[in-house]
């Protein structure tokens, strides 16, 4: 027999993980937003330039089908990093069709700056727990993550980004 508080329509919401974490994804990326927007970037910025960190030099094409963005969308969120200083375009050494995607000076001093502003949104986010609480609660987000196919690293309001995105309020972040 089910317990009325845990199942069907006697649980209340905050027994409800769905819910739960829709209410803190929410929160976390209102306020991540907020942090952010002092430095002139938003959460989908921050997450593209954090990518390309990794992958400096790869084409638009490349970069597009990594982050699971349609080409026409990565091409106004790239012009739109580009207004901001932040990345430019270089003909690709090994194609002549295709630019290859770099950080400026710009983005490089700008990323140490917003990766703090990460970590100390996320060290307020989970003041509440101690290391092994967070450790765990980021094991089991990974793990439910893998589960619903997300992949690793890519958020997936990323490909809903359009030019001038400005990360407020109902932005893709």
């Amino acid at each position: 027999m089910s317990d009325d508080s845990t199942t069907g329509a006697g649980r209340p919401l905050t027994a409800r993980a769905n819910f739960l974490l829709s209410q803190l994804g929410f929160h976390v990326a209102q306020t991540f937003a907020a942090r952010l927007a002092p430095l002139g970037i938003a959460p989908n910025h921050f997450g593209l330039l954090t990518y390309l960190e990794r992958a400096e030099g790869c084409t638009q094409q490349q970069l597009a089908d990594a982050l699971g963005i349609h080409r026409k969308v990565m091409v106004g969120l790239l012009d739109d990093l580009e207004q901001r200083g932040l990345v430019e375009r270089r003909r690709h050494p090994g194609d002549r069709r295709a630019h290859a995607i770099h950080l400026t000076d710009a983005a490089h001093h700008l990323l140490p700056r917003a990766r703090t502003v990460a970590d100390e949104h996320e060290d307020d986010l989970l003041a509440a727990l101690g290391a092994d609480e967070r450790a765990d609660l980021v094991a089991v987000l990974r793990r439910i993550a893998d589960h619903t196919g997300n992949p690793p690293g890519v958020h997936p309001g990323l490909p809903l980004a359009v030019k001038g995105n400005s990360g407020a309020p109902g932005d893709a972040s």
